[in-house]
Parts: C-alpha cells; structure tokens; sequence
C-alpha cells in the first residue's frame, strides 16, 4: 500500500498547484487582450467584441449550475487536469484553422473559456483546498492563490501589448496554450481527491432532498438553493457578491474612459499605473494575512467580508473623484488591499459549509457573479454615454456599499444574540 501523504507534503504539492494556476492566469490575463484585438482584426465589427464577452460570460453564468453535478460524478483532480487540456487544445484549434472558419472557432474558444475556467475555479476553491489543507491553514492557503492570480493579472495585462505587437497574435495563443498545459502538470501531481458520492441515500442529511414513497429520497432542488433561502447570512452574503461584480463592472468600463479625459495623447497611462498599484495592494495584504495569528484569522469570515467590501467600493469611487495623483495612488493601494480581504474571507466562509454544499455553493456564487458582472458591463456601458465615469461608478459601488452596510447589521446582530463560535468553522456554521 501506498504511504499516506503527510501534511507538509500535502502543502508543497498546493504550493506547485499555485504557480501552475498562476502561469495558466497569465496566460489568459494576455489573451483577454490577444483575443479581443484579434477578434476585432478578424470581424473589423466593435459589436463581434461585444458578443464575444458576452459569450463568455453567458457560459461562466451556465458553468456555474454546472460544476457542483459535474464534481459529485468526477473527482477535483480529473475534472481540473481536463479543463486544461481542453482550454489547450481549443487554442490549437484556432492557431490551425483556416481562415474561414476563424470567427466561429474564435466563439468556441470564448465559451470554453468562460466554461473551463469557472469550473476549475470552483473545483480549487471549493474541494481541493478543504481537501488537501488543513482547517487552521486554509487563510493562508486561499491568500496564496488569490496573490498569485493577482501577480499574475499585472503581469498579464502589462506584457500583453509588447506580445502581440512583436511577436503576433499566433505567438500570444501558443504561449497561452503552454500555460495551460503547465498547470495541467502541476493538477497531475495531486494527490486524488475524494469524491462525494452522488446517492443521497447515503446522505440523509442534505437539505435538498425529501422523502417519498417506499423510504427513498430524490433531489428536489440544488442544494445550494435550498440553503440560501434558509440562511439569510449566506443568503446576503451571495448576494453581496453578486452586486460586487456588478460595481466591478463599473469601474473596469470607466477606467479607459476617465483615463481618456485625463490625458487624450497617453490614456493609457493611468489605467496602468491605477492597476499595477492596486495588485501591489492585493499582494501586500495577502501577506499580511498569511501571517494573522490564529487567533485574529476569525476576522476574516462574513464580518470580513463585509468591511472589506464598504472599503474598497468607497475606494473605487475615490479613484474617479480627480483627486491629486498622490492621492489617487494610494486610494487604488487602499482598494487593492481591501480586494484581498473580500476574497479570502469570502472563499474562507464558504469552504467553512458542510462537504455536501460546498460545491453546490460555490457554483452557485460563480453564476451569480457572472451574472452581476455580465448585467452590469451592458447597463454601464449604456450609462458612460450620458453620464460621467464618477457618476456611474458611484451608483453601482454605491448599491454594494448600502448592501454591504445591512449585511454588516445583520451579521453583528446575529453575533450578539447567539452564542460565539470558536473557530471559523464554527463561525460559518452558526451564521448560515
């Protein structure tokens, strides 16, 4: 029989599963721009950009109700390798089609994206890290991936532009396939994760299922449904999330705008330096989490959320408020910082819920924010036509901050009338 795996090494294999998702993030942070010029090169038609986002982010919202069946049938481990090598093998589809067929296969290669990506992401955060970390390490576990993502976006973004103009478009979706590729090597190296299986007689517990005739049990509605609607901090929580996506959406569409007004010859400018500064803040704050003693890592469940959202919407408006740069600057530190906290003391609460709802959750949570995000994008675009970027950006950041502040309240208010929960385990399980 094999030697079990002991912790530490457990660890050292996460630490390999960090850097190949990081260099897989790069890879597609570049082609978010390598694809989008390429599609507009391809089609000469803004409206093909559009629909080509829209695509995407229509399979994430599809994805998203999807990963929780798709992991209960197969394990994290397989499902993350082939997501991979699909994303791969897509890319070499549209590197070798002629070019009649390029914009069909460009659509192919944005749904697979949106589908691929939500479902690994689901599958690393919501089975693998409880899996294979221990409960008193997931902080660190989470903050880990949430810096390397963040390392991995700047560096994404920043090379993007010098890679397509010296070396081409085929060049940037080589690259990316290669990157893909790496991290499927490094999903290869994981231990196998357990599977939960998928008869729900042997789970008697789960809230999704009722009893019928002959003692048997059916599903009647996804599990994560069922426990949101009978948790109202969970509920909230989700919700929360979803609006946040919607405020992101917001100030990623006016950056390049109000950018443009700050400087017509370089509107590049800010918006690089805007991003750059807050991944520093991003970056910054996950070591500072890494290193909360046990004690202050409780901290950073809902209530953690929570102010961490109020924080960085208020920052995201200040961005856009024509503040002096120095000021600007450290705003965009302060809302990459805050960025930081929201994910981990979000992801944290989650992986916190029984192993049974987990999943369900996250998948529910990726749909959501695709959605939030996916609607917002349309409505703010619409908006930045007849409004002023610190006018959108503020509404929507401004509807986070309002649901922010109530889901605070209720938090706290939950925490003074029940009994304090040692651990974050504990404290995930009395607020849902």
């Amino acid at each position: 029989m094999p030697e079990p795996v002991t912790a530490s090494v457990r660890e050292h294999r996460y630490r390999i599963l960090v850097a190949g998702y990081a260099l897989s993030s790069y890879g597609s942070y570049l082609n978010v721009v390598a694809l989008n010029l390429y599609v507009y090169a391809v089609t000469d038609r803004a409206l093909a950009v559009g629909a080509f986002m829209a695509v995407r982010l229509a399979a994430g919202i599809v994805a998203g109700l999807l990963a929780a069946p798709i992991l209960a049938r197969w394990s994290a481990r397989s499902v993350m390798f082939w997501v991979n090598v699909v994303q791969a093998a897509v890319l070499a589809v549209l590197v070798a089609a002629p070019d009649t067929l390029r914009t069909p296969v460009l659509f192919v290669v944005s749904a697979v994206g949106g589908i691929t990506g939500t479902v690994f992401l689901v599958a690393l955060r919501g089975t693998v890290i409880p899996e294979m970390v221990a409960e008193d390490r997931r902080t660190w576990a989470n903050s880990l991936m949430v810096s390397g993502r963040s390392l991995a976006m700047v560096a994404g973004f920043a090379s993007a532009g010098v890679v397509v103009s010296l070396l081409g478009y085929t060049a940037a979706f080589l690259l990316d396939m290669a990157t893909f590729l790496v991290c499927a090597v490094a999903v290869a190296q994981l231990p196998a994760t357990r599977r939960r299986k998928t008869d729900p007689d042997e789970d008697p517990s789960d809230p999704a299922e009722a009893a019928t005739e002959g003692g048997k049990k059916r599903r009647k509605l996804p599990a994560a449904v069922v426990v949101l609607a009978g948790a109202p901090v969970l509920g909230l929580m989700v919700l929360l999330r979803g609006v946040d996506a919607l405020g992101s959406s917001s100030h990623n569409a006016a950056l390049p705008v109000y950018s443009t007004e700050l400087d017509t010859g370089s509107p590049a400018t800010f918006v690089s330096v805007f991003w750059c500064v807050w991944a520093f803040g991003n970056i910054v704050a996950q070591q500072m989490i890494q290193r909360l003693p046990r004690r202050s890592e409780q901290a950073l469940g809902a209530l953690g959320f929570g102010l961490g959202t109020i924080v960085m919407s208020g920052a995201f408006i200040l961005a856009f408020a024509g503040l002096p740069w120095t000021a600007t600057v450290l705003i965009a530190l302060l809302a990459g910082a805050a960025d930081g906290l929201t994910e981990v003391s979000y992801t944290q609460h989650l992986q916190a819920l029984p192993d049974t709802l987990r999943t369900h959750a996250f998948g529910l949570s990726a749909t959501v924010e695709s959605f939030g995000f996916g609607a917002g994008m349309i409505a703010v675009g619409a908006a930045l036509d007849v409004f002023s970027p610190l006018s959108v950006v503020a509404v929507a950041h401004g509807v986070a901050i309002v649901i922010a502040v109530l889901f605070v309240a209720l938090v706290l208010r939950r925490r003074s009338t029940e009994p304090a929960a040692a651990g974050t385990g504990a404290e995930a399980r009395a607020e849902v």
